[in-house]
């Protein structure tokens, strides 16, 4: 570790405290369309060009996209007609709807869900639980029943972990040579973003999606293709159903979710569950 003189507290101090500012500015941009504007128009715009098309203020739309230029989500052309502002390579391959990596859905599920819920934090640490039942006025006994509270909410929470592995599920399916396990089960595997990042790298393997019924439901209506045949669904509660032999299990983004008590009760099923070896 370096001397205290290394440090700039104040300016640390200063960083942290105004951080939120910086993850509503990019939500904020992403919410109103403004990086799939840029994209779709092939070249730069002005503000008022931008505010008109997406129906909001001009004075509002500067500042905004002035804030983006700061952090380097847009960059900024000063010409004769005024300023033209266009995306950086950043914002077109993660802040885009279209694009393969794009990371809108989990940016407007942190925006308009978790968001919320952090605003109670000092709640929470006071309490030991949760804030659905604060920031929404559902209860929060159940976590994955708040986070499901609605079709639509639980549409955006796939969508959002869906658009996380497009970015490091080949990495860590890679990370470790899983071609000998042939029958995989995924459990809480959600959208199924990482069954088929599975599936393409292990060709030979197939993949089972073990989840809550609805949530099977959305995954084969919205996510996973009919013609994928390399991955099944298997429909139950891990916690409270049994879990069927397989070569590997897949616990990803699982654990954390729950007391020590719950995953000790998860793990000791998964490991009667394996097969030997």
């Amino acid at each position: 570790m370096g001397s205290t003189e290394d440090l700039d507290y104040p300016q640390t101090i200063l960083q942290y405290s105004s951080g939120f500012l910086v993850s509503k500015v990019m939500f904020t941009a992403c919410e109103l369309g403004v990086f799939d504007l840029l994209l779709e128009s092939g070249e730069p715009l002005s503000s008022d060009a931008i505010a008109a098309r997406l129906g909001t203020s001009t004075t509002g739309m500067e500042r905004l996209l002035d804030a983006c230029v700061g952090l380097k989500l847009l960059a900024v052309d000063l010409t004769q007609e005024g300023a033209l502002y266009r995306n950086t390579e950043i914002s077109n391959i993660y802040l885009t709807k279209s694009s393969p990596k794009s990371q809108y859905h989990i940016m407007m599920y942190y925006s308009n869900t978790v968001y919320l819920c952090w605003h109670y934090l000092a709640n929470a640490v006071r309490e030991g639980r949760n804030q659905y039942e604060r920031a929404f006025g559902v209860s929060s006994e159940d976590p994955f029943g708040a986070m499901y509270r609605s079709e639509e909410e639980m549409l955006k929470f796939m969508a959002g972990q869906n658009s996380v592995w497009s970015i490091c599920g080949r990495d860590v399916l890679a990370a470790f040579d899983l071609s000998p396990f042939r029958q995989i089960y995924d459990l809480g595997g959600g959208g199924g973003a990482l069954a088929r990042e599975c599936v393409s790298l292990y060709p030979n393997s197939t993949v089972t999606i073990y989840d809550l019924p609805k949530v099977v439901q959305v995954a084969k209506e919205q996510f996973i293709p009919p013609e994928e045949h390399r991955i099944t669904f298997h429909e139950g509660d891990f916690f409270n159903n049994s879990i069927p032999e397989a070569d590997l299990y897949i616990l990803s983004k699982i654990l954390h979710d729950w007391d020590d008590d719950k995953c000790r009760q998860l793990l000791a099923k998964v490991y009667k569950a394996c097969k030997p070896g």
